[in-house]
């Protein structure tokens, strides 16, 4: 009776995860360079039981539920959108290797700078210039290839397809754009920013023979969320959430039957 508590149980907290990461994608379904979360639900190894008094006499296998497995980002490049605005800059890629292990496309990122002066990584090229002229991306600062934040003091400015920027003809500084060959090292810390999980700083892509990109001003990548097939994903995550709630409901009324009203004593 109690197995089936569990396996329900197990599926109703997997469509939860699920559940939640179909709305986190939704949610950034508008922002700039986000890349879409997928997982799948897979089942836990199943158990074979035996009886107690002998191990020669199987009674049958042990189903111990469902799992969501860890999200993994969909890293292909999201389609470009014209936006006018000089701090705009999407990052395109154009060849990036495929990881050995994982079997999966590495990622091209900016390169920013937290408020405590810790590096971060971001694909959201919405940039934005402050009162002090330092290029920025929500309260961080966008990275040279020297590793200092870039300061443009002009109006008139233009981003090369290397990230060269000239300000009135003059070369200012260029934009870093970092590449992580295992997708696997990368932490999400949410609104579209990146961290490493050993810590560890991410290598430039400038100079990489194996990688190439170009940067295009004026222009913003958008999300690679699909809105119509996430909506169709979260119905049949809460269809599912639901039915898993219907099982534990019926087992509980078999229970509550079994304890009060057929062990009752007379």
């Amino acid at each position: 009776m109690l197995k089936g508590l569990y396996t329900a149980t197990a599926g109703m907290i997997a469509q939860q995860r699920r559940t939640e990461m179909l709305s986190n994608n939704m949610a950034n379904a508008n922002t700039p360079g986000y890349k879409a979360d997928q997982a799948s639900v897979r089942a836990f190894p199943e158990m074979l039981l035996n009886r107690m008094d002998t191990k020669s006499t199987a009674v049958g296998s042990f189903h111990t539920g469902v799992y969501l497995q860890e999200f993994n980002s969909q890293n292909n490049q999201g389609e470009l959108r014209e936006t006018g605005l000089m701090s705009d800059v999407a990052l395109i890629e154009q060849n990036v290797p495929i990881h050995p292990v994982t079997n999966q496309k590495g990622v091209l990122l900016f390169a920013v700078e937290n408020q405590a002066g810790e590096e971060r990584y971001t694909r959201n090229g919405h940039f934005t210039l402050d009162e002090n002229g330092t290029l920025g991306s929500n309260g961080n600062q966008v990275l040279s290839t020297t590793g200092q934040p870039i300061s443009i003091q002009s109006s008139n400015y233009q981003i090369s397809a290397d990230g060269d920027i000239f300000a009135d003809g003059e070369f200012v500084a260029q934009i870093d754009v970092r590449f992580a060959d295992d997708i696997r090292n990368l932490a999400n810390e949410g609104n579209g920013f990146y961290r490493t999980a050993d810590n560890s700083a991410l290598p430039t892509a400038l100079g990489n023979g194996a990688v190439q990109y170009s940067l295009k001003q004026n222009y913003l990548e958008n999300s690679t969320v699909d809105v119509g097939k996430t909506y169709v994903e979260m119905m049949t995550a809460y269809r599912s959430f639901e039915a898993n709630q219907k099982v534990l409901q019926a087992y509980d009324k078999s229970m509550d039957k079994a304890v009060n009203e057929i062990g009752r004593l007379r």
